[in-house]
């Protein structure tokens, strides 16, 4: 199991970013998948999830109305788009297969929101 996400960076108060993650050493397409982070000091939050098929989502508290969970199953690859970034969304994003165990996840790439 590969997972490797991209699309980090630094983005001002208010700003957006689109996180990628690509996958790879499983079908993709019969796996649900999670976006999850970690900030600097604390344990890993899940984010949101996406079904297998890409018709369900479901968002924490801290990603509804904000953010965006996608995949593309031709394509192996699963999105986060990230709207109206606050100071605390700074953290490590993760992608992950499943919706409860995180075991497998990427390397995480890099949010830093500034003001």
């Amino acid at each position: 199991v590969q997972l490797a996400e991209s699309g980090g960076g630094l983005v001002q108060l208010g700003g957006s970013l689109r996180l990628s993650c690509a996958a790879s050493g499983f079908t993709f397409s019969t796996y649900h998948m999670s976006w999850v982070r970690q900030s600097q000091g604390k344990g890993l939050e899940w984010v949101a999830h996406i079904a297998s098929d890409g018709l369900n989502t479901v968002y924490a508290d801290c990603a509804k109305g904000r953010f965006t969970v996608s995949r593309d199953n031709a394509k192996n690859t699963v999105f986060l788009q990230m709207n109206s970034l606050k100071s605390e969304d700074t953290a490590l994003y993760f992608c992950a297969r499943g919706w409860s165990d995180f075991t497998y996840r990427g390397q995480g790439t890099q949010v830093t929101v500034s003001s």
